[in-house]
């Protein structure tokens, strides 16, 4: 990652998330201590041990800050019809929540079985699950349901894999989201299924 995260807000707590998504991401979850948490704060350990007690309580910490907003999303695309501008505004909507979650996405890619083996693994598959309910209508054919599962998977790692290539952070998430919406849109249109 090599650049100083920006702080969301100044206040002690996010500094903390903040600094431990970085080190994370840079060292990996196991190899990061909350020693090197605190180094990296210029803080000492119980001035970090008042806010958090261990490295999972801040990652829960951390993936809770993403969750109100993908719970918020879900609820809100449960009781709307299931057509297809719908679900474009899902993946639009799911576009902002992610922006500002790209660290979060990048430690994830990286420790995926470090994520697996904590608590917070059971809550990123729920809300996966949960997600792609809203996009594969019933009765897809796998094919489809496929679809629906990478398009969720594009909107997930598309911005790690576009990294290295040219382009502003706005154009990458446009063909990201552009992706997507292709996928979506052919898993949605009646003939998608069709000789599959």
């Amino acid at each position: 990652m090599g650049s100083t995260p920006q702080p969301r807000r100044g206040n002690t707590r996010q500094r903390i998330q903040d600094v431990a998504l970085e080190l994370f991401a840079e060292q990996g979850y196991e190899k990061t201590s909350l020693r090197e948490i605190s180094e990296r704060l210029d803080v000492t350990k119980a001035a970090l041990y008042y806010h958090f007690k261990t490295k999972e309580d801040i990652l829960i910490s951390i993936f809770e800050d993403l969750d109100r907003p993908l719970r918020e999303l879900i609820a809100w695309g449960k009781e709307q019809p299931r057509t297809l501008e719908t679900k474009k505004e899902i993946l639009q909507r799911y576009s902002e929540t992610l922006k500002g979650a790209a660290p979060l996405f990048q430690f994830v890619q990286e420790n995926q079985a470090s994520v697996r083996e904590l608590s917070i693994g059971r809550t990123v598959k729920k809300r996966v699950l949960d997600l792609a309910e809203l996009f594969v209508d019933p009765g897809a054919s796998l094919a489809d349901q496929m679809r629906c599962f990478t398009a969720l998977l594009a909107m997930h790692s598309g911005m790690f894999a576009l990294k290295d290539v040219e382009g502003s952070a706005e154009e990458k998430r446009a063909a990201v989201r552009e992706v997507a919406f292709e996928l979506i849109t052919r898993a949605h249109s009646p003939e998608a299924g069709a000789g599959e």
